[in-house]
Formats: C-alpha cells, structure tokens, sequence
C-alpha cells in the first residue's frame, strides 16, 4: 500500500499554507513520517513559504538568566526545577546594572531581542519592579526590543510590562495538552494558555513554542503546531530537549537530526507567516545539519542558554553567511 508521504507533492502544502488553509492531520503526519529521502525537497516547500514572509533575511535574540536554580515548579525538562539534582548557579534576580550589560553584549552579538528569563512560578512585585526599571533604561538607550519570560503573572502586573515598554512576553506551552501532566504537576497546560492570552490583551506580542523529544507522539507534535497556530503566537521557539543530568528527564534520547529538520518544516507549513526560531538544543540535536535549519525557520538564539552552553556566536554568523541569508537589524 502506498502512503500518503510516499505520494505528496510537497509543495501542494506550501501553497495550501500561503493561502492560509490549515494542513490535515493527515498531510501534516505525511511530513513527519516521511522518508528521510524526501528530506530536502520538504524543506524546499518550507522554504517557499519562508521566503515568502521572511526573504532571506535571519533574527537573532540572546537570553539572559535573570535568576536561576531558584524555582518550585517540576518542570521535568529543567535543571532549576525542584525536582532537579542538577549543579546549577543558584541566584536571585539580577540588579539593573547586570540586566543593562547583557542588553548591551545583545547588541554586540547582533541580536535584535533581549530575552529577559527568570526561573520561577512567577515575578513578585518587588522582582517585577526591578525588571520594569531595567526595561525603561534599555529602551531609552538601546534598539532593541525586549522578551520577558516571567512565568505566570498576577493582575495588573502585565499591565505594568507592557507600559514599561516590553515587546514580547514569552510562555512556552512545551508540549502537548495531553502530554503535559506527565511533564509538570505544579501548574496547568491551561495556565500557560491563560498567560499569553492575558500579555496579548496588553498589546504586547506573544511567544509561545515546544520542547520536542520528551515523549510525545508524532500526533501530539501536529496537535502543538495547532494549538499555536489558533493561539496566534507571534514568534514560535522550536526547542529540542537537551536531557540534563540530574533531571527526570535525563535519559531521554535526543530527536535525530533530520526528524528535527522535518518538525521546523511542519511548522513553517501550519504557521506559515510566524517568526519559527530554532532555540535550546539546536546544537545536540540538530549537530551538522543545523544551517539546514533555516530554510524552514527564520529565527535563531545566539550565545549560551539557561543552563547549557551554545555554540560560538562567531558561528552562527558565519552558518547564517555561508548559506547566503542575511542577519536582520533591529528595527523599533
């Protein structure tokens, strides 16, 4: 019997995403399931709606961990869990002259959006003040716009992002609905949701994306895509789990290079005119087929994460080069 991928004319889902009708199931597992062989003209489809959106041109965004190893949530995939044995630096939230230097080494890295990450449940009001007042001093000196990742919010303190003049709020919902018990306890698939709908009502732009490779099936995969697709995230980071040691997670295998490849098409195909960012674990994942990537995605972090390394900066700007696509300016 002849499957669907066996069969699929790739670029029929290209155009079908260009005139924004939505893939089906089927269609959708076809490029997950599909043979490696079929590998490039699939990111050749993904890159035709990329380009459409996005020419050749690559955003770059640096994070910084704005307070570490501190948090109560169980958040399987992650060394500063409660949960997690993992060595990592212990800290509360950075002082305003730190926050001030990473926007600055952003900027030498030609970032155009700070990342500003704070392990936790949440901000207390005291941590959100000084996360304003640093917000207020970067966009008064800076161009660039700035992400927070705050965890969830209480009343009226999205309100308070949003006039200090934070572009973007980011809140992962990292897996699939219902994948998530198994992920995390401490809070719900439906938290998260409630969280980007709440910085989407302030203006502010949403960030929502996955952890791929923490046990979901291919179906719960096309099931993330959709759920942001209806959410209408702005940005979309594509995560691929690094499995710490010392987290529950930690003997997870890694997702093999071309399966990756083949998720940033997937999702290029459901959320066609969204930004698509290969973020942590790009470079134990995806090894040296990374500058495939960004046929599909046109969004990268550059530096270290959280917690693990990433690879040379030096790097990523000659990949970007090499493969002919060109780093975008922040443009406020």
């Amino acid at each position: 019997m002849t499957t669907l991928s066996a069969t699929m004319n790739w670029q029929l889902l290209a155009q079908k995403a260009l005139d924004g009708e939505r893939l089906t199931m089927e269609e959708a597992l076809s490029v997950l399931e599909a043979d490696n062989d079929e590998l490039l003209p699939i990111l050749q489809a993904a890159f035709t709606v990329r380009k459409h959106y996005y020419g050749k041109k690559v955003k770059l965004n640096m994070i910084i961990n704005a307070k570490s190893g501190l948090c109560p949530e169980d958040c399987g995939y992650c060394s500063q869990s409660i949960v997690s044995t993992a060595p990592v630096k212990k800290y509360t939230l950075l002082d305003k002259d730190t926050l001030l230097a990473g926007a600055r080494e952003a900027m030498s890295r030609k970032a155009g959006t700070y990342c500003i990450v704070a392990a936790g449940k949440g901000p207390t009001d005291k941590e959100l003040q000084q996360v304003v007042e640093a917000v207020k001093e970067i966009r008064d000196t800076m161009p660039l716009k700035i992400c927070a990742c705050l965890g969830i919010l209480k009343d009226g303190q999205a309100k308070q992002l949003a006039e200090a003049g934070v572009h973007r709020y980011n809140h992962n919902l990292n897996t699939s609905r219902a994948n998530y018990p198994s992920i995390t306890t401490t809070h719900t698939y439906d938290q998260r949701v409630e969280t980007v709908e709440e910085v989407k009502s302030y203006g502010m732009s949403p960030c929502s994306g996955v952890i791929i490779g923490m046990g979901e099936t291919n179906q719960e995969i096309v099931e993330m895509a959709y759920s942001l697709r209806d959410l209408d995230a702005d940005s979309i980071p594509i995560n691929f789990l690094n499995a710490i040691p010392g987290t529950p997670l930690e003997n997870a295998g890694r997702t093999p290079a071309m399966k990756g490849l083949k998720v940033l098409a997937l999702f290029r195909f459901i959320c066609p005119s969204k930004e698509i960012r290969v973020a942590g674990g790009r470079e134990v994942n995806l090894r040296t087929l990374q500058p495939m990537s960004l046929y599909a995605a046109n969004s990268l972090f550059v530096g270290d994460y959280l917690t693990t390394a990433g690879q040379e900066v030096t790097t990523d700007h000659h990949i970007i080069e090499d493969m002919g696509f060109e780093i975008e300016m922040c443009a406020l």
